[in-house]
């Protein structure tokens, strides 16, 4: 299953991008990114379990909100592709270009995280006053958008307050972002409670494409968001999660941060591959199965 020799147009923690003329070639790799480091090892099927989750809710939501994706399946791809199209299988996704709007667009429903850091600190996360009293794990009253700086491959985020998100790209479209985001975050979420998932936060990408505003890059995969079990939910503690989590806690208890980034042990690196194959199978509701040449879909 040969890796594509032709170099990527552009690049990020996980995905290689390939310009193809009027639309964009995206290949979810197996690297895995923590703390805005990208990790030495790869996750057994990562890439294809990204690339199918958001195909799925990319189906699911296209008459809420028009996305990117024109086509995951192989036989779609452009010609020079052709040739690996057993790597590409399940981890591609040929796309619209879009004019990408430079904000990472988060929404909170559960207070974790660096949210709860700033709530500890003065009451608020990014700006928002919320209710006292809340503690780890807490469900918001409502869910709230809180939006980032979009940071060059290296660099880190930065939380940014809904006024300075108007700043840097104008009231009009930073509002479109919020009212889009919310409503794709509580349409995912209200779905994502039939399956037994609490989705406490996710993060959304969008570009414009004819001048409309578009979901683009991934959506509510594991890598940007945080999925948790319903069942055993209780407020007050760290939850267990189907996502990275597992990886960062490593890290956390095993490197400082400083120089390169350790290799992962076999446990953490199949644990890991393992947490997002139950999230692909809870959200889809089908058994995940590693895709062979042709006949992909979500």
């Amino acid at each position: 299953m040969a890796q594509i020799e032709m170099r990527p147009d552009s690049h990020g923690k996980v995905r290689d991008i390939y310009d193809c003329g009027d639309k964009l070639l995206m290949v979810a790799s197996d690297r895995i990114s923590a703390f805005d480091f990208i990790l030495p090892d790869e996750i057994p099927h990562k890439g294809e379990i990204l690339t199918r989750i958001s195909a799925f809710w990319f189906n699911r939501f296209k008459d809420l909100m028009p996305n990117h994706m024109i086509s995951c399946d192989v036989a779609d791809l452009p010609e020079e592709f052709q040739q690996y199209s057993d790597y590409l299988a399940g981890r591609s996704m040929l796309v619209k270009k879009a004019q990408t709007v430079p904000i990472e667009c988060i929404v909170r429903g559960y207070l974790t995280g660096s949210g709860k850091k700033t709530y500890d600190q003065d009451g608020t996360v990014c700006g928002i006053k919320l209710p006292a009293g809340l503690t780890e794990a807490s469900k918001l009253p409502e869910p709230i958008f809180t939006p980032s700086t979009k940071a060059e491959l290296g660099d880190h985020d930065e939380n940014i307050s809904f006024e300075r998100c108007c700043e840097i790209v104008g009231t009009d479209v930073a509002t479109q972002l919020r009212d889009a985001s919310l409503a794709i975050y509580k349409a995912a979420a209200e779905y994502a409670a039939t399956r037994g998932i609490i989705i406490a936060d996710t993060k959304f990408e969008f570009g414009f494409i004819d001048g409309q505003l578009t979901l683009i890059d991934e959506c509510l995969t594991p890598d940007s968001s945080r999925f948790w079990p319903a069942e055993g939910y209780q407020e007050g503690s760290v939850q267990p999660s189907y996502d990275k989590q597992y990886v960062r806690d490593w890290l956390r208890a095993n490197w400082d941060m400083q120089g390169d980034a350790p290799h992962l042990p076999a446990d953490v690196l199949e644990g890991t591959s393992k947490r997002y194959q139950e999230a692909f199978q809870i959200i889809t509701g089908t058994e995940f199965t590693p895709m062979k040449e042709s006949n992909v879909s979500a």
